[in-house]
């Protein structure tokens, strides 16, 4: 798994007007393709009279990206619109432009920077996160050393995500991969070796941009 990698932290949707046609941009995150086109067909169906539902996605499962232009020239609406993720470095996301026909014609420079513009809009409303792959760990003590370990663990910038109180003290904390070595030496010099930090699973922690 990777490190670390950039996505959207919810559903979102912003609109904007070219020449009279109406762009609504819809963005949200999404984890399989399955759930990229089911989000793309909902948008479908609320606006079964738009001119065009545009879309794109990129997914870190089996590194999928997909776009079509439904309708529009080809490369003026799916690729700009593929294109405000990639530049973004964003992962297990969906757009979806939808555009209301106001009569004026764009031209393709125009259609390329309306639905650029409008799938940024809807990207920057869902709000950009990074998900980090940390290591939880366990380091149990007693009520004589908790005080120090829980402020070493909150200077050095980790995240202490619960604190369990029976006969002793256990702190959950979540590393960076690669801040895993010095957070275990750290634990056993702050503790004079006398307790340990235990590797107990991985997952995403997600911290906005």
């Amino acid at each position: 798994m990777e490190e670390s990698y950039k996505t959207v932290k919810q559903a979102a949707s912003a609109e904007m007007t070219e020449k009279r046609s109406r762009f609504i941009g819809y963005c949200r995150p999404v984890k399989t393709e399955e759930e990229a086109l089911a989000f793309i067909e909902s948008v479908r169906a609320r606006h079964r009279e738009a001119s065009h539902n545009v879309y794109a996605y990129i997914l870190r499962e089996n590194n999928i990206m997909r776009y079509s232009d439904d309708g529009e020239p080809g490369g003026t609406a799916g690729l700009p619109t593929l294109e405000v993720l990639r530049k973004e470095g964003l992962t297990d996301v969906a757009v979806v432009v939808t555009r209301y026909f106001g009569g004026i014609l764009l031209g393709a420079g125009g259609l390329v920077r309306a639905y650029g513009k409008a799938a940024r809009l809807g990207v920057d409303a869902a709000v950009r996160v990074e998900k980090l792959l940390c290591r939880i760990y366990s380091v149990k003590t007693d009520y004589s050393m908790y005080g120090r370990l829980q402020y070493a663990v909150i200077e050095g910038n980790y995240i202490l995500r619960d604190t369990v109180f029976t006969d002793g003290v256990e702190l959950k904390v979540c590393v960076r991969l690669s801040g895993c070595g010095a957070f275990e030496k750290m634990i056993v010099e702050e503790s004079s070796g006398r307790t340990c930090a235990e590797a107990v699973g991985e997952e995403y922690i997600e911290v906005e941009l």
